[in-house]
């Protein structure tokens, strides 16, 4: 009877072992499995511009998720200079590992290419591309004294006041002033470029008047047009956003008008295929979230994911896109 017992006693200790051993495989992320061994240590993430602003942001909202998807942290370096440059000479110099990779995007990957005469790296055969993370349109505004309501009315009241207004950036060959540039283009107006340190310092002498327009990052736009302080009159994406489904695009009355900021997550050169495969299984589940699309349109961005062919292709056609209005806006840097 006693060895019933004990018999009895080790079946149940043997089924409570193995119940928790198959609570702790269910609770742990359901695509950390032996599919794949990468990453099996912390994975470094540079971010080329300062903390605190709208990439940084968004950076670590995504790395969250990745954390919580692979199982291993995600760590956010800042490292700005140069227009985000100087992060990407960082990661360029990193071991093809994948254990150090980096926010690529517009600005260094397809207006540095033009808008600089020397740069430390190839824009496209230093790195190797895994995905699309997310765009932000940008969003004409002006101020109370123009007069015009829309696009057209405002391209009609520039066309009879040749030369006389004036739209900030935030410096020269970012997306704010590229969108100057090819509106004045596409809807043959001349307006001045006033270039700024900064959309904030821009968006300041907006509202004092001293400039009468700028294509400003969403956010930043929508935090003084929602008050009623400036007018919004056009996003820059070929759509409109949902961010904003009010407003339209300028696209509607200058077809084929289309400027965004994207970014992308990028390694450096000769990236391991397997590697490449996984980093692109990871961002797919993480960027098809709902609760990342959610918490990036919640900060004017929408996710995009990409295919690491599709992302370098995209760069590809965004630097030969963008170069001639590059170049017709004269900004050059030495």
């Amino acid at each position: 009877m006693t060895d019933q017992r004990n018999t009895i006693r080790r079946r149940t200790l043997v089924a409570g072992i193995a119940g928790g051993v198959t609570t702790a495989v269910l609770s742990a992320p359901a695509i950390v499995s032996a599919q794949s061994s990468y990453p099996n240590k912390s994975v470094r993430y540079i971010n080329p511009f300062p903390a605190g602003g709208a990439t940084d942001t968004l950076s670590r909202l995504f790395c969250a998720k990745l954390s919580e998807l692979s199982g291993q942290h995600w760590i956010v370096e800042n490292k700005g200079g140069s227009g985000g440059n100087v992060g990407m000479e960082a990661l360029m110099q990193s071991p093809p590992d994948g254990y150090t990779l980096g926010l690529g995007g517009i600005a260094s990957h397809a207006i540095s290419p033009t808008l600089y005469t020397k740069l430390p790296f190839n824009a496209k055969t230093d790195f190797t591309f895994v995905s699309r993370i997310w765009q932000l349109p940008n969003m004409l505004v002006v101020n109370l004294d123009i007069p015009a309501k829309t696009v057209a009315e405002l391209i009609a009241f520039l066309k009879k006041n040749p030369g006389k207004y004036s739209y900030g950036s935030a410096g020269n060959g970012t997306t704010l002033h590229l969108s100057g540039e090819l509106f004045k283009m596409m809807a043959g107006v001349d307006i001045l470029h006033v270039p700024y340190r900064g959309a904030a310092p821009a968006m300041q002498d907006l509202l004092a008047g001293q400039i009468h327009m700028i294509f400003d990052n969403i956010p930043g736009a929508l935090a003084q047009s929602r008050p009623g302080k400036v007018r919004a009159l056009g996003v820059t994406s070929k759509e409109r956003t949902p961010v904003v489904p009010d407003v339209p695009a300028i696209a509607e009355t200058l077809p084929g008008f289309d400027i965004n900021s994207w970014t992308t997550l990028t390694g450096p050169a000769k990236l391991p295929p397997d590697v490449v495969a996984r980093l692109s299984e990871l961002s797919k589940k993480a960027l098809e979230s709902e609760d990342l699309k959610a918490k990036f349109l919640d900060l004017a961005a929408t996710a995009v994911w990409s295919s690491p062919a599709d992302t370098l292709a995209y760069r590809d056609s965004e630097e030969a896109r963008l170069a001639p209005i590059i170049k017709a806006s004269g900004a050059r840097i030495d």
